[in-house]
């Protein structure tokens, strides 16, 4: 008997980031891909199996054609649900366990999941990917009740980000400036790259901080945190 060849399903290509993304949505999982651009994440996660069905939102016409375009070459138009909506207002509470926001700045990330009450809920996974201000992202799930359990250091076209997958747990925490800074990269290849690059923008902030004194701490703070 002839033995068949098998092949890995049709995907799109993902970057080291959004590849890194996808593989924290929790297979299985119903999740959403909020500004979701060109589709291809989406796309991804259920070409894969890793999702069973995907909502892929954009708040802009032009590039929720173009996601429908990517899932139609594709052929999985069928299991991604392309919405025309500005952050979750296109979801109904329930409807997705996962939700990947990546590429947006902290504060609109921040502010697409506030607007949204019914993400603060056992069972809902953050998988996010800030474009701006990780120190900040960091501060507000703790702050909100979230557990960080992956946070990656991946550096791409150049540029170093980090790849956060948090769930929803209802303890409230204050973490130190260090933590908000590093969060669990450490753990990860490529932690003193990301680690490096994050003190680099730590230091401007803090030249434009009018408290001497607490300028002082915070960089001491950096020296410490070398040895």
């Amino acid at each position: 008997m002839p033995i068949l060849a098998t092949t890995e399903p049709a995907a799109p290509r993902l970057d080291a980031r959004l590849l890194t993304a996808a593989r924290l949505v929790r297979p299985g999982s119903p999740a959403a891909d909020v500004g979701c651009d060109h589709g291809r994440l989406a796309a991804w996660l259920v070409c894969t199996g890793r999702c069973p069905r995907v909502v892929a939102s954009d708040l802009r016409p032009a590039p929720l054609a173009c996601a429908r375009a990517t899932c139609e070459s594709f052929g999985c138009q069928d299991r991604v649900d392309c919405r025309l909506a500005a952050g979750l207002e296109g979801l109904a509470p329930g409807e997705v366990r996962d939700i990947v926001v990546a590429g947006l700045s902290a504060e609109t990330t921040i502010g697409i999941l506030e607007a949204a009450p019914w993400v603060f809920s056992p069972g809902v996974r953050l998988v996010l990917v800030p474009a701006t201000r990780h120190e900040l992202l960091r501060r507000w799930l703790a702050g909100r009740g979230f557990a960080l359990v992956q946070d990656v250091p991946v550096e791409s076209a150049g540029r170093w980000y980090a790849v956060m997958a948090a769930d929803y747990t209802g303890q409230v925490w204050e973490p130190g400036e260090l933590w908000c800074q590093l969060g669990r990269t450490g753990a990860h290849p490529g932690a003193a790259g990301y680690r490096e690059d994050r003190f680099c923008r730590w230091r401007k902030r803090l030249r434009g901080l009018a408290d001497e004194a607490e300028r002082a701490r915070q960089l001491a703070l950096m020296e410490e945190s070398k040895g």
